[in-house]
């Protein structure tokens, strides 16, 4: 069987890529059509920077739900004779599925293409959650911060920049460590940093709700038992339905994430209420006799979240290039993972005679992290408008 030409292998490539560009086209027409009921979502397709960057990034998006249907080959399956073989290069014949390398194998003879699209699926399934939950430890800490400010500014900034002030890769190095590990310490971070979700959503909705207590009781049981659920799961594996659970070195490398971000994101809240704090309509609350609480949830929150939803794309991005760092260090998740930070580490051993094998989750890597930023720019250009 002879090599695919490279008109081959990037047709190949579109081919495979198909339930991507049908989701992709469909999602487009869909908020065109329906972007004046939408919201600041739907001005986003206002603004050209905005459309390219979410295009880069819902491709992504969908080459990690559809990763399944994409993919050639099983990202971890070796074939004999397959190593640092180049792009478009046949199978041995006998071996099962497609009958091509489309992106070539890497130095284990493994598919390039199918573990960089699983790789979006690894990271994809990290980086947005680990932000969300960086960013509910900084709004409940920095919506206290900076509403009341005295004593407990002072010291909740100062544990802030004492976070800030410790060089990343090294706490990542030492949160990793099995002397670390063994001590119990990245477990007891994940008991109080997954908390705050949990925490949130119940002062939420007691302030909220304050007066209507069937309406609160009724949220906040249902946010305990969910929420209870998903911590078990989450930060001690005890899941007592056994479908939630996190392996040990995902939860380390969440765990790293969201300690690392929170404090930026702490800062940020803060100084949002300091400015907002002293507009009309919060004095005006506050003269209604409205509680602390409510006041931050339910006045000042909802007008900083232009600000917030922009910082928010900018610190998946950022969190992306941490994991690919992390990956690339040895640090992320297990070795034999597609992530592309750990995929490029494997390929740059070898990068000056087989450059593919890293070139492929590079370009991946670098293109989300770009559509992310795009994403971001067309928020902040939209926000500004309203």
């Amino acid at each position: 069987m002879d090599p695919m030409t490279t008109l081959e292998i990037w047709t190949k490539a579109f081919v495979q890529f198909m339930p991507v560009w049908v989701a992709l086209t469909s999602t487009f027409l869909l908020s065109t059509a329906y972007k004046r009921r939408l919201g600041l979502y739907g001005k986003l397709f206002d603004s050209p920077i905005g459309m390219v960057g979410f295009g880069i990034v819902m491709f992504w998006v969908f080459t990690a739900l559809f990763a399944d249907l994409i993919v050639t080959h099983d990202p971890l399956d070796v074939v004999s004779g397959m190593k640092n073989k180049a792009p478009g290069t046949p199978l041995p014949s006998g071996s099962d599925g497609f009958s091509h390398y489309i992106f070539g194998g890497d130095n284990l003879a493994r598919d390039v293409f199918s573990r960089m699209v699983m790789g979006a699926r690894e990271v994809l399934k990290i980086a947005p959650a680990a932000t969300l939950f960086a960013f509910m430890v900084g709004i409940v800490l920095g919506l206290p911060a900076g509403y009341f400010g005295g004593r407990l500014d002072t010291v909740l900034s100062f544990v802030a920049n004492l976070v800030l002030a410790f060089p990343v890769i090294l706490l990542f190095y030492l949160l990793v460590t099995p002397e670390i590990v063994a001590t119990g310490i990245p477990v007891y971070m994940a008991a109080v940093l997954f908390l705050f979700p949990i925490l949130f959503l119940l002062v939420l909705w007691h302030s909220r709700y304050f007066t209507q207590p069937g309406k609160r009781n009724l949220y906040v049981g249902l946010t305990v038992l969910i929420g209870g659920w998903l911590y078990l799961g989450l930060a001690f594996d005890a899941d007592p339905l056994g479908l939630i659970s996190m392996p040990p070195n995902v939860l380390i490398v969440f765990v790293s994430v969201v300690f690392v971000n929170s404090p930026t994101v702490f800062r940020i809240v803060r100084g949002i209420v300091l400015d907002i704090q002293t507009r009309d309509y919060v004095a005006a609350a506050q003269t209604r006799g409205e509680g602390p609480w409510y006041i931050m949830l339910w006045e000042i929150l909802p007008n900083a979240r232009g600000p917030l939803i922009v910082d928010f794309c900018l610190r998946i991005g950022y969190t992306t290039i941490l994991l690919g760092t992390l990956g690339f260090f040895g640090l992320g998740v297990s070795p034999e993972s597609p992530d592309w930070g750990s995929t490029i580490n494997e390929g740059r051993r070898l990068l000056s005679v087989y450059a593919h094998p890293a070139l492929a989750p590079a370009l991946a890597l670098m293109s989300l992290v770009l559509g992310l930023n795009l994403l971001a720019d067309g928020l902040r250009e939209e926000s500004l408008k309203d």
